[in-house]
């Protein structure tokens, strides 16, 4: 795994304002979706432990330690720097089983055939770039983790804007946010937003872009 790290430049917002929209305007955009905080090393109540992913069983030591929501130094944890991204986001479908890539994950997933081959435990969806909106206010965030709960609601995630969760519990929650996420719109523990993927270039300079997550 390598993490690339990306200075925050002082360049325009927008690359090419018009150019940007039309590419976010490709996905659906989801509204009014529950959003919950959970964070690399939480100890959940039930479920896997979150010192490992879905997609990574080293997350916690990839990542530096435990993002703690209750110590921080601004948005980042305060006990140490993250070696990746700390603005991720956790949706729930899984491209891999235990037998690797799922046979119907190419056609299901929309950016599929953009993406250079991958072998068949390496996830399609790790690392992909979300838009989460609250509020009038923007936040970007790689997808790094599976849930809230369901594994594999393809439906919704992939789905139209109108697509809702499967999830019943948390207020039918539909998205996982990191402390930094959470922080930068005000979520706190549970609020509604709005998301939707967003390729790398529809991605401006913040917070989010200072530590990328990178290819595998």
């Amino acid at each position: 795994m390598r993490t690339r790290i990306v200075p925050i430049l002082t360049l325009p917002l927008a690359l090419s304002a018009c150019n940007r929209l039309s590419q976010i305007g490709a996905y659906p955009l989801h509204h009014d979706i529950t959003a919950t905080c959970f964070w690399v090393g939480e100890k959940p109540q039930k479920g896997a432990a979150n010192g490992v992913s879905a997609w990574d069983q080293k997350w916690q030591e990839h990542f530096g330690g435990i993002d703690d929501p209750a110590h921080r130094d601004g948005l980042l944890p305060a006990a140490f720097r993250p070696r990746q991204n700390p603005f991720y986001v956790a949706l729930p479908y899984n491209d891999l089983s235990k037998d690797g890539r799922k046979p119907d994950a190419a056609r299901i997933i929309p950016w599929a055939s953009q993406q250079p081959a991958r072998g068949k435990w390496q996830s399609l969806c790790k690392d992909h770039w979300v838009r989460i909106i609250r509020n009038n206010q923007t936040c970007y965030a790689q997808w790094e983790d599976v849930g809230p709960f369901e594994t594999d609601d393809a439906a919704y995630v992939f789905g139209p804007a109108n697509a809702a969760p499967r999830n019943k519990e948390n207020h039918n929650a539909g998205i996982d946010v990191s402390p930094a996420v959470s922080a930068y719109l005000h979520i706190g523990g549970m609020a509604k937003v709005d998301w939707q993927f967003v390729t790398p270039a529809d991605v401006p300079h913040g917070p989010w872009t200072a530590i990328i997550t990178g290819d595998h």
